[in-house]
C-alpha cells in the first residue's frame, strides 16, 4: 500500500521527537550533540545558521551520515546525539527518520531555524 505526505509526515513525527530551544541548548551543554541543518543551501546563506551546526541538505543526509559512503561526514557518529533543524520542522522529522532508520538511536527535531533564533540559540553566518 502506498503512503501519502501526511502518512509519510505522522511516520517522521511519531519517531523523531521534538526539542525546544531551552531543552536544545541544555543538550548542547550537557551532551555535545551533532546540531545538523538540513535547509538547502540558498536558505543557509540568506539567514546564517545555529552556531556551530554542520549543514547537510535533507537530500544528502544518507550519504553523510553512512560511514561507508565515500561521502560520509565524521561528525556523523551513532554514539553521539543528533539534533536536526530545517525551515518549519517538517525536513528535519524526515531526515530524523532517515537517520533512526539507519541506526541512529539518539535523533531530535529542533523544528524551524526561526524556532531556534526565538528561544535564544545563538547563530553564525553560513
Amino acid at each position: 500500500m502506498a503512503l501519502n505526505v501526511k502518512e509519510i509526515m505522522a511516520a517522521a513525527n511519531a519517531a523523531v521527537p521534538r526539542l525546544s530551544a531551552a531543552e536544545a541548548r541544555a543538550m548542547i551543554a550537557k551532551d555535545n550533540p551533532l546540531i545538523v541543518d538540513v535547509r538547502d543551501g540558498t536558505e543557509v546563506q540568506q539567514s546564517g545558521k545555529v552556531k556551530g551546526a554542520l549543514h547537510v541538505s535533507r537530500g544528502l543526509i544518507e550519504f553523510r551520515a553512512d560511514p561507508d559512503s565515500p561521502s560520509h561526514h565524521p561528525e556523523f557518529r551513532k554514539d553521539r546525539p543528533v539534533i536536526l533543524y530545517c525551515a518549519s520542522g517538517g525536513r528535519s522529522a524526515l531526515a530524523g527518520k532517515t537517520l533512526k532508520d539507519m541506526g541512529y538511536a539518539k535523533v531530535f527535531n529542533l523544528g524551524g531555524f526561526k524556532d531556534a533564533v526565538d528561544g535564544g540559540l545563538p547563530t553564525e553566518p553560513a
